[in-house]
């Protein structure tokens, strides 16, 4: 996690230190609430613009860190930047967010009053796409997996290409939004800020530096795509491939696509399982996977939505990225009235193999 400043690249949080209680804090610029890192936080104020690009996995309702027990919650994280916004610690916010499901962080919770203007790689029900992924052209095979996001590729490349002191973020928005063609590209909270220019909030390359405007079409531009949830399976698959025959390191490669597999159909299995427990066979799948009219947000009680998640993954082992498509479900769960003693129940009942 990086709290830059137009001429600062130092990498203050890494490792542990890079979770959800450090995040609000240095968006909040309290330095006493920290736990490891620099201790530089947005120390910002009423005349200041802030600029914010977050990227993990993610899912309805929550954002990933890299420790599987720590998430970032759409109602906590809309929580920090009133709290910034009472506190004059900005003049204007534009956040920008990678993540599958990341419409949801937004829908229905961000007011339109705060200065803030938000776009996410997908609206609050898809996922969002990998690519520049292993076997592209150009793209060494040492690494195996995919190393950008359509969306945030997207915005980058446009930002090389283009005089940031002349792009407004609404041409910005129209030129990601056609070239990432896999998920909805969506746009939330203040649209007056679409008038500004990108270079107020990203700074500008030197005035000697030569433009090459992209203008290739998301089909010339990207040779394949791969949802989000499916790149973990590509990264072991490739790996199987590519490892001689015969050799330990295929049979070890071979042992983590079947444990990634399995893995994968436990969680299919025990969520499913827990449904029809709740709901019954013919309701569960309709409840589970509701999804409430655009503007309204995922779950109304947020703090049964944690616990029920938390109960789930004590019980039935860690979602993972793959499993995180669910959280849909557990927030259904809550709205539909369902108690966290009849969670437990079911769970265990459902998970009562060993899990993965």
């Amino acid at each position: 996690m990086h709290v830059l400043t137009l001429t600062s690249l130092m990498q203050d949080y890494t490792g542990d230190d890079v979770n959800s209680h450090n995040f609000y804090a240095a968006i909040l610029g309290e330095k006493t609430a920290l736990k490891g890192g620099s201790g530089k936080v947005l120390e910002t104020g009423p005349n200041d613009h802030i600029f914010i690009y977050y990227t993990d996995h993610g899912a309805t309702g929550l954002l990933g860190m890299p420790s599987e027990s720590d998430f970032v919650y759409a109602k906590d994280l809309i929580h920090v930047l009133k709290k910034k916004h009472a506190a004059k610690g900005y003049k204007s916010m534009v956040f920008y967010l990678e993540a599958c499901e990341s419409g949801s962080m937004f829908e229905g919770l961000l007011p339109k009053n705060m200065n803030i203007y938000a776009t996410t790689a997908s609206n609050a029900e898809e996922s969002s796409y990998a690519t520049y992924c292993d076997g592209d052209p150009g793209v060494p095979k040492q690494f195996g997996t995919c190393l950008g996001d359509l969306y945030s590729i997207s915005w980058l490349e446009d930002c090389d290409a283009n005089d940031l002191r002349k792009e407004t973020f609404g041409v910005q928005y129209k030129r990601v939004r056609s070239r990432t063609n896999e998920s909805h590209v969506m746009q939330y909270g203040d649209m007056s800020h679409i008038k500004e220019f990108l270079y107020t909030y990203m700074g500008a390359t030197p005035k000697t530096h030569s433009y090459a405007p992209f203008t290739a079409s998301p089909s010339e531009s990207i040779s394949r795509t791969v949802s989000q949830r499916d790149v973990a399976l590509l990264y072991f698959l490739q790996k199987v491939n590519r490892a001689p025959t015969g050799s330990h390191e295929k049979l070890e490669a071979q042992k983590q696509l079947r444990k990634e597999i399995a893995r994968r159909k436990h969680v299919d299995y025990s969520i499913t399982k827990i449904g029809e427990l709740l709901f019954g066979t013919e309701r569960s799948s309709k409840v589970l996977m509701n999804v409430r009219p655009a503007g309204q947000p995922l779950v109304d009680d947020w703090e049964c939505f944690k616990m029920f998640i938390r109960t789930y993954e004590s019980r039935c082992g860690k979602l993972s990225t793959y499993g995180m498509k669910y959280t849909r479900a557990f927030a259904n769960m809550c709205n539909a009235g369902v108690s966290l003693e009849k969670l437990v129940a079911v769970s265990d009942q459902a998970c009562s193999k060993k899990h993965v």
